[in-house]
């Protein structure tokens, strides 16, 4: 099957599930069972409950996906507490 024929849908992570799967419930409402791509297992890109991701999934079986992108959220930067009388040792 050729790329272009694949489906591409936003969704969040719902559930992290054993050996890299994930239930990610899609902005339109629907749920599937969706896996890591190859790059992300590769890359060790760690995608929890509640992260934003990109699935591609086949016209032919619309209940299974692949995670193929997962978005990096705006995080607040908090300081660490400057604390003067700390010297690294306890």
């Amino acid at each position: 099957m050729a790329k272009e024929e694949l489906i591409e849908m936003e969704g969040i992570v719902e559930e992290v599930l054993p050996d890299t799967r994930f239930r990610v419930k899609l902005n339109n409402g629907h749920e599937i069972s969706a896996y890591a791509s190859g790059k992300m297992k590769k890359h060790r890109i760690r995608v929890l409950a509640g992260d934003r991701v990109t699935v591609e999934m086949s016209p032919y079986d619309l209940s299974k996906g692949r995670v193929r992108f997962r978005h990096k959220e705006e995080r607040p930067h908090v300081p660490a507490s400057n604390n003067s009388s700390y010297n690294g040792r306890r």
